[in-house]
């Protein structure tokens, strides 16, 4: 599935305001960053933006769906990512609302540290 570049340009424009967007191609979409902190992905023409427990009332309130995933053999994944309301495809002000509370999310989501390499035996 490929991601809508007008989607992500739409994004950009849209959060400039407030700081700087950055992508990273992501099993055929898109991670999206709001000054280095996560705070969506873009799946085709969908936007999908970072939920956690602290903001799964607002998401619920509004209706978005929890983005899930085909995992074969009839299993079905989650993430913690919601839809965006239809009003953030043509409306900046919706757009930049809905985008911070992902951005609040990814700021509150535990950091991921790597793993250190192995050494190589003697």
């Amino acid at each position: 599935m490929a991601v809508d570049p007008g989607l992500i340009a739409w994004v950009e424009e849209a959060l400039a305001p407030v700081g700087g967007v950055t992508k990273r191609a992501m099993m055929g979409g898109a991670t999206l960053y709001l000054d280095g902190t996560i705070f969506g992905i873009v799946a085709g023409d969908l936007l999908w933006f970072k939920a956690d427990a602290e903001s799964d009332g607002a998401w619920d309130a509004a209706g978005c769906a929890r983005f899930s995933y085909d995992m074969g053999e009839g299993r079905t994944g989650t993430m913690n990512y919601r839809r965006a309301p239809d009003d953030v495809y043509d409306d900046a002000d919706a757009l930049r609302d809905w985008a911070l509370l992902g951005v609040a999310a990814g700021m509150r989501a535990p950091v991921k540290r790597k793993k250190p390499a192995k050494s190589p035996g003697p």
